[in-house]
């Protein structure tokens, strides 16, 4: 059986999310008791908590949301690049050990052990420089271990921008600790949110056959 690597952090109350950006909350509707049979919860939650896909809508005004997305970037081959301790911006040559003959996905390891339990202010992200590489390569879709491809603090988002120009798809928040450089078949898809600016996903990753 080929292995899986479950590469989704936990979500639960307290879950690290965004500055100002809507936390995880769970509440009870329904409880299993004598006049009902089954438990029902109600969550609240931004979908950028957790692992999660930004869709278009996100970064661009009228942008096409998650559900409407074509769901192919989000499954295949992929291959993981590590850049641990990089910071603040990825570079090319961050990457450039690992850049032969990329899948259309890569994800970038940033993290000895990311900080499932608390918000990272100095985050690792993409330098849009690299976004445009990668893009030149043939990549479709980009993921990273941190919350954003972007700095925390930017206000510009040109990393966003370069996805947006260049069509990219792109994953966040993902964790990474677990798994060797190198190549995985990628299963990511979101939710069919049709007017959401993005979607939890269950990030996994399969050995090769």
């Amino acid at each position: 059986m080929q292995r899986l690597w479950d590469i989704s952090p936990p979500v639960a109350q307290g879950t690290p999310v965004f500055p100002g950006d809507t936390p995880y909350r769970q509440q009870w509707a329904a409880t299993i008791s004598p006049g009902c049979p089954v438990n029902v919860s109600t969550l609240t939650l931004s979908p950028h908590v957790g692992a999660h896909a930004d869709a278009p809508l996100h970064y661009e005004a009228g942008g096409t949301p998650v559900g409407a997305l074509a769901l192919d970037p989000y499954l295949g081959p992929c291959r993981v690049i590590h850049a641990i301790g990089r910071r603040p911006l990825i570079t090319w040559n961050d990457l450039a050990h690992a850049s032969q003959h990329l899948p259309a996905r890569v994800l970038v390891r940033t993290y000895e052990r990311a900080p499932v339990d608390r918000w990272d202010p100095l985050l690792a992200a993409f330098a849009p420089e690299t976004i445009e590489r990668l893009a030149d390569a043939g990549v479709r879709l980009v993921g990273i271990d941190t919350a954003s491809i972007d700095p925390a603090d930017s206000k510009s988002l040109e990393s966003h921008q370069a996805i947006r120009r260049r069509g990219l798809r792109v994953l966040e928040n993902l964790v990474l600790d677990a798994v060797p450089e190198g190549d995985y078949e990628l299963i990511a898809l979101p939710l069919k949110l049709m007017t959401a600016d993005a979607s939890p996903v269950r990030a996994v990753l399969r050995e090769l056959a």
